[in-house]
């Protein structure tokens, strides 16, 4: 089954999300419900010290995972084909305990308020059934002549 960002932005090359980016983290998430989930797993170098997942990695895959989410939304929400190319407006994130990098995450993000051109996301990454960290952030959907219009 094709992710959210294979099936609309194959060639995207975000570091968080881009499918075409080989250096990147390459979440791949699925709609289930009103929820959009990803599972994913950290290599070596993703460590802050061994065997936990450096914050920041932490921040960029509820980052991007949650801007899907508001896309995807945005994109269901006016009954559009096409994906609105939607960009960070702002995010905060906790990081509530060590997140391990030795099992497989999964990612967790939903719409909790919208209009018809921004969403508020809460987003969460869970490990061996914990909560690791959350994110709660509002994303924007662009109009053509912003930078990021065309970056799916």
């Amino acid at each position: 089954m094709k992710s959210l960002q294979e099936q609309y932005a194959p060639n995207n090359r975000c570091f968080g999300c881009g499918p075409a980016n080989d250096k990147g983290l390459r979440i791949r998430s699925f709609a289930e419900g009103d929820t959009l989930v990803c599972e994913w797993r950290a290599e070596p170098h993703h460590q802050a010290w061994e065997g936990v997942v450096n914050g920041g990695i932490c921040g960029t895959l509820l980052d991007c995972h949650s801007n899907w989410a508001a896309a995807d939304h945005l994109r269901r929400k006016t009954g559009a084909t096409d994906l609105p190319a939607t960009v960070t407006a702002d995010f905060h994130v906790v990081l509530k305990r060590p997140t391990p990098s030795d099992v497989p995450l999964r990612l967790r993000a939903r719409v909790i308020e919208s209009t018809d051109d921004r969403a508020v996301v809460e987003a969460s990454i869970e490990a061996n059934d914990k909560v690791t960290a959350t994110c709660r952030g509002t994303f924007v959907a662009v109009p053509e002549g912003h930078p990021a219009f065309h970056r799916w």
